[in-house]
């Protein structure tokens, strides 16, 4: 196959002989700077780069979603990797996204570790991912790679994929799990509650009525509720974001809004159920995001744990069974800490390629 015994440069730095290191690709992945909405540049790497192995490679368009106040981005087109040998079509779906979580910062290492955003999550597991598939091919089981945009928001990338016709039997999402399988993933719904208010002078509370009084109001009561528990994926956590609001110390408030993120153990409705009386018509309250909570098999020989976050696997319905699995700790992601043991990063290689392979024997 093509670039199996290629010098692979991957620019200064960054030179390996095939297969493919995956910690000199989690590096180069990391120093291209791919927060959401601005996963332009790595996804024109990633596309040439899968292109250059002989892969036929896919751009799936993605929107840019409408931006909030004093926000802004590159601009530059973004797009999902879909990746497939030509005239193969895959039965297993290697995945992952390649967007981050703000603020940027570069890649290093030492002798145990990569460091950089989105070395864990989840530029780190797409490198095992490319590596795995390599080693897949090698053997004759081919795989398909699809890349997406997006997972840090609103899972927008992973819905584009979900309509693009292709799919697969098996679909092995990537996210942090310490190598380990998942058996469930909570899901996640984002709860939007906006209050309303009348202007006053604050001297004269009597003659206005407090939005951001409402609001706090309304917070406790929720943080008070008893949210769906399973016996399994454990309970349902309830988080305040962002509060916004207000005018000056001086002016009783005639706005506020708050932003939550509940994790789900079951269907959303269940928690709608008990939240939406609590608020009642002290606040309107929508939805911005709904993802369901997910149950996967066992499969015997395979340490397990159960993710409490959520991922696009609830989006990806049309591209197989799901499996979750992948290098890292989730409890490293997000923070200005983030990294990846490299062991976990090469014992993640071989893991990719035996599970993709027992779920086609």
């Amino acid at each position: 196959m093509a670039g199996c015994l290629a010098i692979l440069n991957l620019g200064p730095g960054y030179a390996c002989t095939m297969p493919i290191d995956p910690i000199a690709l989690t590096r180069k992945l990391v120093d291209i700077e791919s927060t959401t909405y601005d996963e332009g540049r790595c996804g024109v790497f990633l596309a040439e780069y899968l292109e250059s192995l002989g892969y036929d490679v896919e751009r799936q368009p993605v929107e840019h979603a409408p931006l909030a106040p004093g926000a802004s981005h590159s601009g530059l087109p973004r797009f999902n990797v879909y990746a497939r040998m030509p005239g193969i079509n895959p039965l297993v779906t290697l995945s992952t996204h390649f967007d981050t979580v703000p603020p940027y910062f570069p890649s290093s290492e030492d002798d145990e570790y990569v460091y950089g955003r989105g070395s864990c999550d989840a530029k780190g597991i797409l490198a095992s991912q490319v590596a795995a598939a390599e080693k897949l091919h090698k053997n004759g089981t081919p795989v398909g790679l699809l890349y997406v945009v997006g997972e840090e928001r609103d899972s927008a990338g992973a819905k584009v994929a979900n309509q693009d016709g292709h799919g697969s039997r098996f679909l092995i999402n990537g996210e942090p799990t310490e190598n380990q399988l998942a058996l469930a993933t909570k899901g996640a719904l984002r709860v939007v509650l906006t209050a309303s208010g009348k202007m006053a002078h604050s001297a004269y509370p009597e003659l206005g009525e407090s939005a951001i009084d409402k609001l706090i109001d309304v917070l406790h009561d929720l943080r008070q509720a008893d949210l769906p528990v399973d016996e399994e994926i454990g309970p349902s956590t309830l988080n305040v974001g962002l509060i916004s609001g207000g005018r000056a110390p001086n002016v009783i408030a005639d706005a506020a809004e708050a932003q939550l993120l509940i994790r789900l153990v079951g269907p959303s409705q269940q928690v709608k159920d008990v939240i939406e009386p609590i608020i009642g018509d002290r606040c309107k309250v929508t939805y911005s995001l709904d993802l369901a909570a997910v149950r996967m098999k066992r499969i015997a020989g395979w340490p397990t744990m159960v993710a409490k976050y959520a991922t696009d696997i609830s989006s990806l319905t049309a591209w197989g069974e799901p499996l979750l699995l992948g290098p890292g700790t989730i409890h490293v992601a997000h923070t200005e800490h983030e990294r990846v043991l490299k062991r976990e990063l090469l014992e993640a290689v071989d893991k990719y390629a035996e599970l993709a392979a027992s779920l086609l024997r």
